[in-house]
């Protein structure tokens, strides 16, 4: 149960860090620093990852119960 919940939140982290990308490109070209854009794209990175490990612990745990 806990590796659900621990997915569902990496699976809702991911959309705030996707809006501040959107927000960190539209005020990139209206002449802030690229260095927004580059937090952004790290930050969305970081997320990704932790949903991507998350999904594969929930799958490994599946696949361990079925046998």
């Amino acid at each position: 149960m806990a590796h659900r919940v621990s997915t569902l939140i990496s699976a809702l982290g991911v959309l705030p860090a996707v809006l501040l990308l959107v927000v960190a490109v539209r005020d990139y070209r209206s002449g802030a620093s690229v260095l927004w854009v580059a937090a952004g794209v790290v930050i969305l990175a970081v997320t990704l990852y932790a949903l991507v490990r998350d999904v594969r612990r929930l799958r490994a745990e599946a696949g361990t119960a079925d046998r």
